[in-house]
């Protein structure tokens, strides 16, 4: 059966929009790694101009108590919403953490590191936009996959509010924690419409084993608390090399506390969980299943291979985004051998009993 123009074009432009997510999550470690995330001390705007400076000689003398006092002006508000509304923990901490008292210096390179990582999310955002439009014509064969994506896209909207947070609280750990966890929940969305988009074009049991369905789950969900909790040591890593005045990088590893050596720990049994999933899956599995198994292993090993590198080599900065990313796109193929593995299984439920299932 030949595939409709509108799921083409749709299919298409979700990979290309989801790939540009991961390329946006790419950026966003290199600004991180670099030490960008303050280059534009303000937001949306870069050093109140929607093209930033290139010479300090092109900002006001006295810019860093400026944009330092709209930020804590922004904070202060931001708390007051939240202890409103009942969040009187959170709002404390912006309250009182000092990091947002920090007056930042001009630096070119970071400023248009980060200008870079700002123009990127707003191409996306258009990106998004057009999927939503692309996903119109499944209104009446599908709505999950029309919702999947508005939904994505209004996360993405909300995403680009809380960047403006974490930048107005100058990096507060809360903040790039919730940013990072919400950027894997727009993957999984946009994944996930994506996949569904295909269920009636020419859908076809594969065979695999049964009993895998929470194992699976399991092993996705635990990967996005190591992507979380990878993002605490990270902060641990700031607050280290700050302490120590940037100097003496080979020792900083030694120097991180205990959510470092979870971490680490972790990792160990996210790799046994996933090889006995991926091999009942590779021995047990016909079709998608085999080669997303295969797909899963090879990205946890490069994962692991980059979390040793940063671990024994003094936390390269090059890797540092490498390590995020590969940690993002192995969740994402987690996600998919999920979808995959449950279509499976319905589709042979609903063949053994027809009358029952459909």
């Amino acid at each position: 059966m030949q595939t409709p123009a509108f799921v083409r074009r749709f299919r298409f432009f979700g990979i290309l929009t989801v790939a540009s997510v991961y390329l946006l999550i790419l950026v966003g470690g290199v600004v991180r790694s670099t030490g960008s995330g303050m280059g534009c001390p303000d937001w949306p705007k870069c050093f109140g101009s929607w093209v930033p400076p290139t010479h300090i000689s092109q900002l006001p003398a006295d810019y860093k108590e400026v944009y330092t006092a709209q930020r804590v002006a922004k904070n202060q508000k931001l708390a007051r919403t939240l202890e409103r509304l009942g969040f009187e923990q959170v709002a404390g901490e912006i309250f009182a953490h000092p990091t947002q008292y920090i007056e930042t210096d001009f630096n070119p390179t970071k400023t248009w590191i980060e200008y870079v990582n700002r123009l990127l999310g707003a191409l996306i955002g258009v990106f998004i936009f057009v999927t939503v439009l692309l996903a119109l014509p499944y209104w009446r064969r599908d709505r999950a996959v029309f919702w999947l994506t508005f939904g994505s896209f209004v996360l993405t909207g909300f995403q680009g509010w809380l960047g403006s947070l974490v930048v107005s609280t100058n990096l507060l750990p809360i903040m790039v924690t919730i940013h990072m966890g919400l950027a894997l929940v727009i993957v999984a969305m946009l994944l996930y419409a994506v996949d569904r988009s295909q269920l009636r074009q020419g859908a076809t049991s594969e065979a695999t084993v049964a009993g895998l369905g929470w194992g699976l789950w399991l092993a996705a969900l635990a990967t996005f608390g190591q992507i979380v909790l990878g993002t605490q040591v990270r902060e641990e890593v700031d607050m280290v090399a700050a302490a120590a005045q940037y100097l003496g990088r080979s020792e900083w590893i030694e120097q991180l506390g205990t959510t470092f050596r979870v971490h680490r720990t972790f990792s160990a049994v996210l790799l046994v969980l996933n090889l006995y999933l991926a091999y009942r899956l590779y021995v047990g599995s016909r079709g998608s299943l085999r080669p997303l198994s295969v797909a899963v292993v090879a990205a946890l090993g490069l994962e692991i291979v980059a979390g040793i590198t940063l671990a024994y080599w003094a936390l390269p900065a090059a890797v540092q985004p490498v390590h995020l990313t590969l940690a993002t796109v192995l969740f994402g193929l987690q996600f998919l051998v999920v979808l995959a593995y449950h279509r499976a299984t319905k589709l042979r439920r609903q063949e053994a009993s027809p009358g029952v299932v459909a």
